[in-house]
């Protein structure tokens, strides 16, 4: 099949990015020895310990220039809890301690089996929700998540719903559902004799993807049943949020909604176009930004195939004409409407250039027509999701996954952003800063929308899979996509940061969630805003953790107006055990390293048992 053959059959990419090769730079991170800490997804976990009180100072922009100066205390313990009575104080310390406990966390789930067993069900119900349900979770239903909304939002705290239902699956099970619907059935009939990338191939020993994975729920495949179940699921979590909030944001996995199979393929053929294009870049002369800034034209894309032997000037000159030129003279093979769009056969994407033959080549033998639905539905689901969300006011968060998943859900919410970001930043992606490449993803993204007149979102994460990537890349043969230690992820998490805080001093149509429980981030974030006179009020600095979880961060953000969110679970107590499983373990990790919250939970107890206020009850 020759390149002539194949393009014209491929609907548009936007310029410079050319069949989702995102051009980038690579980025060179500092080696450091210390080993690089575990950090949640959607949120970091670690709560990092500070000495002294400090105060930061913001300026808030007023239309007569004056400048009034915004002091926030992470120490007033009496504003951070504020929201809480003593009762759920005292549940705090005791849920806190008990993670401390080695053989409590290993052992949580055969003991919450036991409790259930011993006590039985409305016992260890009403047992759960006076200790880690109720710290973590925030009701079984939509009714019964309402009051406490409600009380977060009148102290200046909003929400991200998420309907945190899992699947108790084993092991055994966990493989199987994976190597069934991440390999296709040519894939099956060629044994092993294709020419897939180990990296974007499923693999046994890694099959269950919860393994070494504490902080992000894990959506197996199982049928297209249960992916329409999952898209009504988070279709509720949205009108939830509109009907909670004027403002709220609702979260989604890509791998919720269809075959996993497709986002593996989709991001090998991805992967490859990048690196086809970085090479005709390199015969013009361009690297990293520098790709992005000339474009790749189409006169010098012409010279450069024909330099490549890859065909004659007269043939290629008829593949790049009509449709197929965009607005400023590059090429465009993929948009959204032709995604989901049921005439386009979406196996007619996943081609990737031969260097040796000068011909582009499918990417599999063969897709049957049931594959060839189930990519398509998945791509249909995210539209009725990204319209869900547009319609109810609410803004759709991406959350990220597994990097040999990451560049397909990358590229597909860049394409959501370009259609629903227009008038205001519907769609947010979720850029994990512990992976290498993490800048280079955040500036050509940034680039991309300032062109194109776009919305940029982002929310910013450390990310949740260090042990599962790390143990996958040195078993099957390919580079460690993680930064070497924990100081290169702060230092990546800070520098991707501070380039969307640049570009939202510059143009006002960047947005950020600054998703951490790393107190010196929030304080990094709010020295900058102070130097660029970003005002809280403006809405383009968003913050977020964990329900139940670095309350003294989230509540005197909210009371001094900045936005701020937490995400806040719900789901009946039986099904979201796995969830809670995950919180013992995470909250394990940072209350042995930092003694910090305990300690402002304590100091908040002592103030109001001398100050006569242990029966303080939360006025609003």
């Amino acid at each position: 099949m020759s390149y002539c053959k194949v393009i014209p059959a491929v609907a548009r990419v936007k310029p410079a990015h050319l069949f989702g090769a995102r051009l980038r730079s690579t980025a060179a991170a500092s080696t450091q020895h210390k080993e690089l800490k575990s950090d949640d997804a959607p949120l970091d976990p670690s709560c990092a310990v500070v000495e002294k009180p400090c105060e930061v100072d913001l300026i808030s922009r007023k239309a007569h220039t004056e400048r009034q100066r915004i002091s926030i205390d992470f120490d007033n313990t009496q504003e951070a809890y504020k929201s809480k009575d003593t009762l759920e104080l005292l549940r705090s310390l005791l849920v806190f301690k008990l993670c401390t406990f080695d053989f409590l966390v290993d052992k949580n789930k055969e003991l919450m089996d036991l409790s259930k067993k011993v006590f039985g069900q409305r016992l260890f119900e009403k047992l759960m929700k006076m200790t880690f349900y109720g710290q973590f979770v925030a009701g079984e239903d939509q009714n019964t998540i309402k009051p406490l909304i409600e009380k977060n939002q009148a102290f200046g705290v909003g929400s991200v719903l998420d309907y945190s239902v899992e699947e108790d699956l084993t092991q055994e099970e966990a493989e199987k559902k994976e190597m069934d619907s991440c390999v296709s059935e040519a894939e099956k009939e060629s044994h092993g004799m294709d020419h897939r990338e180990k990296k974007y191939k499923a693999h046994r020993q890694f099959g269950d993807r919860r393994g070494g994975v504490i902080s992000a729920r894990t959506y197996f495949y199982a049928d297209e049943a249960k992916c329409d179940h999952h898209m009504e699921t988070f279709i509720n979590c949205i009108k939830a949020s509109a009907g909670s909030s004027v403002d709220g944001f609702s979260a989604i996995k890509m791998t919720a909604l269809g075959r996993p199979q497709f986002l593996l393929q989709f991001s090998e053929v991805l992967v490859k176009w990048r690196r086809f294009f970085n090479l005709l870049a390199a015969h013009q002369g361009k690297d990293g930004m520098a790709i992005l800034e000339q474009k790749l034209e189409l006169e010098q894309l012409q010279d450069s195939l024909i330099k490549l032997g890859v065909g004659a000037k007269s043939d290629i000159e008829n593949w790049f004409t009509g449709e197929k030129l965009g607005s400023s003279g590059t090429i465009d093979l993929l948009d959204w409407n032709s995604l989901i769009n049921d005439t386009t056969k979406i196996s007619n994407l996943l081609v990737v250039p031969n260097m040796e033959s000068g011909h582009l080549e499918p990417l599999l033998s063969k897709f049957t027509d049931e594959e060839e639905k189930q990519m398509k539905r998945m791509l249909q689901r995210m539209d009725v999701l990204a319209k869900h969300a547009v319609e109810n006011g609410v803004r759709l968060m991406v959350d990220a996954e597994q990097t040999y998943f990451q560049p397909a859900i990358s590229r597909l919410t860049l394409e959501m952003q370009r259609i629903f970001n227009r008038e205001k930043p519907n769609i947010f992606n979720t850029y994990q800063c512990y992976l290498r490449e993490a800048y280079d993803n955040v500036s050509v993204d940034v680039e991309l929308s300032r062109r194109e007149g776009w919305y940029f979102g982002a929310k910013l994460v450390r990310g949740a899979y260090m042990c599962q990537e790390r143990s996958r890349a040195a078993e099957i043969g390919y580079e460690d996509p993680i930064n070497p230690d924990y100081e290169a992820t702060n230092r990546m998490y800070h520098k991707c940061l501070e380039y969307i805080l640049e570009e939202i001093n510059h143009n006002r149509m960047a947005n950020v969630m600054v998703a951490s429980h790393n107190e010196d981030t929030v304080k990094f974030t709010l020295e900058k805003m102070n130097e660029t006179s970003l005002s809280p009020t403006e809405n383009k600095v968003y913050f977020g953790q964990l329900l139940g979880m670095c309350d003294q961060i989230s509540f005197p953000l909210g009371q001094a107006g900045f936005p701020v969110y937490k995400y806040v679970p719900y789901g009946p107590v039986n099904e979201v055990i796995p969830y809670l499983s995950r919180r013992a373990q995470e909250n394990r990790g940072f209350m042995k390293g930092s003694q910090r919250e305990r300690s402002l939970l304590w100091k908040e107890l002592k103030r109001r048992l001398f100050s006569g206020q242990l029966l303080y009850k939360p006025a609003y």
